[in-house]
């Protein structure tokens, strides 16, 4: 046995292991054994013949990605088989069978007819009720004309035209779109939803939200005990579009049922669309398997618009309403209400309201009187430079001190408690916190968070600390 194969084989098993499950590498992987490796082909041994049309069946596509990750393009597969000689008591044989040249591997769990495309259950009808159209939940009043453009979203925008154009023929797949509530995540998903049906009115394009997609997964395990049904049901769609995806966090059998539908989708050219509130080194309680695959196509994120982009999102909503204004509410509008969108839409409204209620001219007076309500009234971030004031303070010391590289113990607390704090209270990256906080990286973050943690449910006066702080920074 050439320890070349060995070692080929067992980093192709890495690569297998990491997209099925436990319970089927384990069946059809492991009894594997490598045999020999010449030039670019890999000859290896299954125990009979039934074991090789099954895995030729159901994971020759896998079997080929794997190999062609560790030989290249040219890479060959052979089956050395072991058969059992029936006549007389002479041993067992063997057989070279080499891998079919398929163009295309059905999967196991897909149940389609040849030359049909099977019905598509629709979880989202009442059951009972026979409906072949699946409805794609898309609100057509989030579309690309209402999506402005500005220097916040230019990639994220333009990534998600070029997939509305050519859907799973891009490298932007997945597309994962990230950044603060508020911001447009939900309305540019839609968005290419909408351009998508309207471009290829025969593809299956579905959005849903964690939270639906989350639920219906636990009703077909634990009402209908159809889970297969539910993964096949999504496997079928050509365009699947996600919003908040983070929400899968500590979802362990979603995650799974995810996994496989992702994997599916991608290796046949499907597109996926995902949103999140969080970049994916941010996420925590998701598979890591899960996470690399969020990060095979695009990441683009969502910032706060900046003043010009302010005042076209204003003079939009003016037009599309049918409302106008004179220049100088525009710009007090949008020099005041800076957070996202959803907020500088909402004042909008607010002041329209205000005036058509009052039957008053929308006037400078008018607008300070409402936007200083609503900015009041809207929950203010706190910054991380505040944080590490506060908590500078707190500790006694000055904030270049907290920055500093120092590992003194007291020191080293106040600043974990720092990116603690600024992990929970702020909207920013673990990236962001770390660049701030004396320039430490993502990982630094991340660990003081965990400990943290770990020492308020240990140490009661350290417990105490993180109290009197959080009151002190919530005032």
């Amino acid at each position: 046995m050439s320890k070349d194969a060995v070692t080929v084989w067992n980093s192709c098993l890495q690569f297998i292991e990491d997209n099925i499950t436990p319970h089927l590498f384990d069946t059809w992987f492991k009894p594997i054994k490598p045999v020999k490796l010449e030039n670019s082909s890999l000859s290896i041994q299954v125990p009979s013949k039934f074991f090789f049309e099954w895995l030729e069946e159901h994971y020759a596509e896998l079997l080929k990605a794997s190999l062609r990750k560790e030989l290249g393009r040219n890479a060959k597969l052979v089956y050395n088989i072991r058969m059992e000689n029936k006549r007389g008591n002479n041993p067992a044989y063997t057989e070279n069978l080499p891998s079919t040249k398929r163009k295309k591997i059905d999967y196991q769990d897909i149940d389609s007819k040849k030359g049909k495309r099977p019905e598509l259950k629709n979880p989202f009808v009442i059951p009972g009720i026979k409906n072949l159209k699946i409805d794609s939940q898309l609100n057509s009043n989030y579309n690309f004309d209402n999506f402005l453009e500005g220097e916040s979203n230019r990639l994220a925008r333009s990534a998600g035209r070029a997939i509305a154009n050519k859907p799973g023929g891009t490298s932007f797949n997945p597309l994962l779109v990230f950044g603060g509530s508020g911001l447009g995540k939900t309305h540019l998903a839609h968005a290419i939803g909408v351009d998508i049906k309207e471009k290829y009115p025969e593809k299956t394009v579905l959005y849903i939200s964690s939270e639906k997609f989350t639920q219906q997964f636990i009703d077909s395990v634990t009402k209908r005990n159809n889970r297969n049904d539910f993964i096949h049901f999504y496997q079928l769609v050509d365009v699947l579009i996600v919003d908040d995806i983070q929400l899968l966090s500590g979802k362990a059998g979603t995650q799974e049922a995810f996994f496989h539908i992702f994997n599916h989708l991608h290796q046949n050219g499907k597109q996926v669309v995902l949103t999140s509130d969080k970049a994916p080194v941010d996420m925590q309680d998701i598979e890591q398997r899960l996470l690399s695959r969020f990060k095979w196509g695009l990441s683009a994120e969502l910032q706060t618009p900046d003043y010009e982009t302010r005042i076209n999102i204003i003079k939009s909503k003016l037009f599309r309403d049918g409302v106008e204004m004179p220049d100088e509410i525009v710009e007090y509008l949008a020099e005041n209400v800076k957070h996202n969108i959803r907020e500088l839409e909402g004042a909008i409204i607010s002041l329209i309201a205000h005036s058509s209620f009052s039957k008053k001219e929308i006037d400078l007076e008018l607008t300070e009187r409402v936007v200083s309500n609503f900015v009041r009234k809207t929950k203010k971030e706190l910054s991380i430079g505040q944080i590490q004031k506060v908590v500078s303070e707190y500790f006694d010391m000055d904030v270049d001190t907290l920055q500093s590289k120092t590992r003194k113990r007291h020191i080293v607390q106040a600043r974990q408690i720092a990116m603690y704090f600024s992990k929970k209270m702020t909207k920013s990256s673990l990236a962001n916190i770390g660049k701030e906080i004396g320039k430490r990286d993502h990982a630094t973050v991340l660990h003081a968070c965990k400990t943290v943690d770990n020492l308020k449910s240990t140490d009661k006066s350290f417990n105490k600390y993180v109290e009197e702080l959080q009151l002190k920074l919530k005032t």
